[in-house]
């Protein structure tokens, strides 16, 4: 791969020395503009791969890199999460309209992040609370075990394709 969006990926990486060093913007993402990926994505918790997914740009939006129209992930705020029994009833607001998906398991969530044109995999059952854009989110999960630790993702995505992601996160069914 080469060209500006490269160019802008080493511009924006080479600001932490501690991630890329050598700090060269040539256009060209050779082995040392992977290997400063990986670096950002060991620092940012991402799974380490080395190539720029979409978990990884969110990061880098996040952290004000690369330029363009819609670059800001919605951020997820104001997190409510309500057991009962056997269900729990999550709310949230995001800080512009985005659509929603909560993703639940018993056993800690995996996310992984394939590629530069794919989405990124996270494990778990996954509930889509709603496809359309809004800023208040709101779903019920029903049919838990009870007296359980699950863990969950919450996961929101605006009209641009920018995400955000709530991880890792617990919560305990009651009795």
């Amino acid at each position: 791969m080469s060209g500006n969006d490269v160019s802008e990926l080493q511009t924006f990486l080479a600001l932490d020395k501690n991630v890329y060093p050598e700090g060269l913007v040539t256009g060209y993402f050779g082995s040392l503009t992977k290997t400063a990926v990986s670096r950002f994505q060991t620092k940012n918790g991402i799974s380490s791969i080395g190539r720029v997914g979409p978990v990884t740009l969110a990061a880098i939006y996040n952290q004000g890199g690369f330029s363009g129209t819609d670059t800001n992930s919605p951020t997820i705020n104001s997190l409510g999460v309500s057991p009962s029994g056997n269900s729990v009833n999550l709310s949230w607001n995001t800080s512009e309209d985005a659509s929603a998906i909560i993703y639940y398991s018993t056993s800690p969530i995996q996310m992984i992040e394939s590629g530069p044109s794919t989405s990124v995999t996270i494990g778990g059952t996954g509930l889509l609370v709603h496809i359309d854009l809004r800023a208040s989110h709101s779903a019920t999960i029903s049919n838990l075990q009870r007296s359980t630790l699950y863990y969950y993702v919450v996961y929101a995505r605006d009209g641009s394709g920018n995400e955000s992601i709530v991880w890792p996160a617990t919560f305990q069914t009651g009795n």
